[in-house]
């Protein structure tokens, strides 16, 4: 190690592994655009800045153009993540290159933008690579990650001003549908409920019980693990048993039907939540009046 202490970066081949090309290409990339630009030993070896190479491995993530790459990197060093990026995590098993790309992300957008536009397109990403690629272990890693995180955010803020709602998930196994509920009570804790999240191996009269015990403004079916038969019978368990919660589905949870129709709240999690605190309020408004 030099005698100021500065340790040099890593040498032409490790570079070129880190990156995934040969060491040839890295040359030559320095020969055409002059990126990475690597410091040279007194012996004429060169040594690679692991900053360079990580903004350079991000932004090829981004798009395969080398020119258009190198050029992404030297303007924005590491950049803001995407989910290509977070993807990389994922693959990597790296919890904590996961956690740093949705700090900088909510460091420059909002919590739901980032959830939007970042954490479930990486997880989407992820599902389909496991199907392709047989990446099943990277694909529960991202699920596990993704889960954790969601459930961190909804207890940093503030909630109850506007009622409970009761999450009943019928979501079959882990996955990206999962991740999608998850979101969605994270959203709904934003916008001020208190959420209970119940798994629908729960009797009809026991969730019966959870909306009256808590006096739940609404509940909204999950996953699509249920069959027809499934729907009807919870859907009468609640309108007789004495269960005022307006009843809604989310993500398509409701096999189709004409003898039950539900609202729907649509895909997404931000807007979903947003129009049930919309609902909810019109509600309120109408029964005062």
């Amino acid at each position: 190690m030099p005698q100021d202490g500065h340790v040099p970066g890593i040498r032409t081949n490790a570079a070129a592994e880190y990156l995934g090309v040969s060491p040839s290409a890295l040359r030559g990339w320095e020969k055409r655009f002059g990126f990475p630009a690597p410091d040279r030993t007194e012996g004429g070896h060169r040594h690679y800045d692991l900053a360079e190479l990580e903004a350079l491995r991000h932004a090829l993530l981004d798009t395969p153009d080398v020119s258009a790459a190198i050029e992404i990197a030297r303007r924005r060093g590491s950049g803001p993540a995407t989910p290509a990026r977070l993807l990389d995590a994922f693959e990597r098993f790296e919890r904590r290159a996961a956690d740093r790309a949705m700090e900088e992300s909510v460091a420059i957008r909002s919590v739901e933008r980032s959830v939007e536009e970042l954490l479930l397109p990486g997880v989407e990403l992820a599902e389909t690579r496991a199907a392709a690629a047989r990446r099943e272990a990277e694909h529960a890693f991202a699920c596990v990650w993704a889960i954790e995180w969601l459930a961190a955010a909804g207890r940093a803020g503030a909630e109850g001003r506007a009622g409970t709602v009761v999450l009943m998930d019928w979501s079959a196994a882990l996955g990206a549908e999962v991740v999608q509920v998850v979101a969605l009570e994270l959203m709904l804790r934003r916008q001020g409920f208190v959420v209970v999240h119940l798994p629908m191996t729960l009797a009809g009269e026991r969730v019966v019980h959870a909306l009256t015990k808590t006096k739940a403004v609404a509940a909204v079916l999950c996953g699509t693990g249920a069959t027809l038969d499934e729907v009807a019978r919870l859907v009468y368990s609640l309108r007789h048993g004495m269960a005022a919660a307006p009843l809604f589905d989310y993500r398509g949870a409701v096999p189709t039907s004409r003898t039950q129709p539900i609202p729907s709240l649509g895909f997404d999690p931000v807007s979903a939540a947003a129009m049930l605190q919309s609902l909810v309020r019109r509600r309120r408004d109408d029964a005062r009046a």
